[in-house]
């Protein structure tokens, strides 16, 4: 790419949607007409496919879009602090470029048109966050465009708006996807460390993690307001063990007395929400219409990391080793599998020595599930057939890293939500 348009990119970033993209018809949104029917979405929301499977356009290689071709297969993996990104071949399975990024990198965010993966720079409660553009077909980066506090990032489903989640700021600013220039802002007052994201069947609402009030945030984007909490509940057998610390809860240590939500995603009808929780060493299961839990599923210690199978039967679990936000090495992290039809655990994957899987997704031929090493400056490829791990060295403390390219018709955001 000529080094002007590079340095250019953020201004591109959405400059031509992918060719299969097929959008909805305008008109007045709801939800979906019948169980099981069509999907009545958001204007300008890519059409649902399939009402029974919302993952359907991600099955494969076979579904990589026109928009990803010529792109460079790689890893990308944030090294929170090294402020840099590693760039790991997977053909060689060695890092063969490192760069330096803003302060405290904590995401690579595909862009919803798949055209740039961004750095999510939040400079940790600093005046100085950032996302730096890469280009998928260079891997290099472009000109970091300043902005405030990009814990996270996501875009609504229409393509119009990028979502940056300030999270010291209980707040989340809508931006043009393009230049990143401010729209408005939700403010979520009771949503303290507002976090990850998932977004409903017909693009109506999302639904952000509140990980220091253990509780989930509904957002309506239609009507661009806070719908409501939901308290998550924290499991009898989580709480008995574990008494708070003279003087209540350390900084560190995540309290006993609630939960720390973290990653969260849609089972493939769009009728179940799966919450990971860090503190409760599990998922929680909730009901997206009523949006009230109705069931929990012990996994590992600290559950944190949430994605499906190409097929979409089931959901990796990466359980992070530690209830500390910065845990020792070689702790009990683990990989479980969930299959979606019985919501029961049917795999549990050990890291040999231990370690600290953490945030990642899987490639595009659904073979391997890569996941950040945390706590242990490495990542993992695991054999999603075997669940044997592999391991590499990179920066300090990687964090939420992609895989790139990945199938799917357009980008919702964090590493890799593709529909």
């Amino acid at each position: 790419m000529n080094p002007v348009l590079r340095s250019a990119l953020p201004l591109l970033a959405i400059a031509a949607l992918p060719s299969s993209v097929s959008l909805a018809a305008n008109g007045a949104a709801s939800a979906a007409s019948m169980p099981g029917g069509p999907i009545a979405t958001v204007p300008g929301m890519p059409s649902v496919v399939d009402p029974h499977n919302l993952y359907s356009e991600t099955a494969g290689p076979e579904h990589l879009s026109a928009a990803v071709k010529g792109d460079l297969v790689r890893v990308y993996v944030p090294n929170l602090r090294g402020n840099s990104v590693s760039v790991i071949d997977p053909a060689t399975m060695k890092v063969v470029d490192t760069f330096k990024v803003g302060r405290s990198p904590q995401h690579i965010v595909p862009s919803w048109d798949l055209r740039t993966l961004w750095a999510a720079n939040n400079a940790e409660r600093g005046s100085d966050g950032s996302l730096t553009p890469i280009d998928p077909r260079t891997g290099k980066p472009g000109q970091a465009v300043p902005v405030d506090d990009p814990y996270n990032l996501y875009f609504t489903p229409d393509g119009k708006s990028a979502i940056v989640v300030a999270e010291a700021r209980h707040r989340l600013d809508f931006r043009d996807p393009r230049t990143m220039a401010l729209q408005y802002q939700i403010d979520a007052p009771h949503c303290a460390g507002i976090n990850h994201a998932d977004f409903s069947i017909d693009g109506r609402a999302a639904f952000f993690t509140c990980e220091f009030d253990g509780t989930i945030a509904k957002i309506d984007l239609v009507n661009r307001k806070v719908d409501g909490y939901l308290t998550l509940k924290m499991p009898k057998e989580r709480l008995k063990d574990r008494a708070l610390p003279p003087g209540g809860p350390a900084s560190e240590i995540c309290t006993a007395r609630k939960g720390m939500p973290q990653d969260i995603r849609f089972s493939p009808d769009g009728r179940k929400i799966y919450v990971a929780d860090m503190e409760a060493d599990g998922v929680h299961i909730v009901d997206a219409a009523t949006f009230t839990e109705t069931g929990f599923i012990t996994t590992g210690v600290a559950a944190h990391g949430l994605y499906p199978s190409r097929d979409g039967t089931r959901l990796y679990i990466a359980n992070r080793g530690s209830h500390k936000i910065h845990g020792p090495r070689n702790g009990p992290g683990s990989v479980s599998v969930l299959d979606f039809a019985t919501d029961k655990i049917i795999a549990n994957w050990k890291v040999p020595g231990g370690g600290s899987p953490d945030m990642g997704n899987v490639t595009a031929d659904g073979k391997y599930l890569w996941l950040s090493g945390r706590y242990d400056d490495v990542v993992y490829r695991f054999d999603t057939s075997t669940g044997e791990a592999q391991s590499i060295p990179v920066g300090q403390e990687p964090h939420g890293l992609t895989a790139w390219p990945q199938p799917g018709r357009y980008s919702l955001g964090h590493t890799g939500n593709l529909r």
